[in-house]
């Protein structure tokens, strides 16, 4: 799919009007598991460069939690145990000017076959052995959550 990489520029700009024209506001989730050795789940989806944590797009009629709870099955292959706990709730204005994004965090989970297709690649990592191209946003989570960086609005 390195065809969508390429169009990206030119998807992504006709995607957000959509939104723009179709939605008040749109919301997204992200979310964040460990591994017992502690590193973080990570992904690097098909269609964009850089590493993210694993979520999407809440859907209509989806709650927050069955979004995050959905995302991270098919993306990360995390199914959780327990219920997601809320860490932080961001805006995403550079995206879309009403755009938002909450964070959650899987404190237990079980791996869950993910589904083929958006995912290039995904993986745990080392606080200190991140690969190359992790997303600023992504960063400043890191950051704020294990390195005790004051927490922002904005993700």
């Amino acid at each position: 799919m390195t065809w969508r990489i390429r169009f990206e520029p030119v998807i992504t700009p006709l995607f957000h009007t959509w939104w723009r024209l179709s939605r008040a506001m749109t919301l997204g989730v992200r979310g964040l598991a460990q591994d017992g050795e502690g590193r973080i789940l990570l992904v690097k989806h098909t269609y964009r460069t850089g590493w993210y944590l694993p979520g999407g797009g809440v859907e209509r009629g989806e709650t927050a939690i069955q979004s995050i709870q959905r995302e991270m099955a098919e993306e990360g292959g995390v199914e959780a145990t327990s219920t997601p706990v809320l860490i932080g709730f961001y805006s995403n204005h550079s995206v879309f000017p009403n755009d938002h994004v909450a964070l959650y965090r899987f404190d237990t989970w079980r791996p869950f076959p993910p589904a083929p297709g958006e995912i290039a690649e995904r993986g745990f990592f080392a606080l200190d052995g991140l690969p190359e191209g992790v997303t600023p946003g992504t960063k400043r989570r890191l950051a704020e959550v294990f390195e005790g960086e004051p927490v922002s609005a904005v993700w």
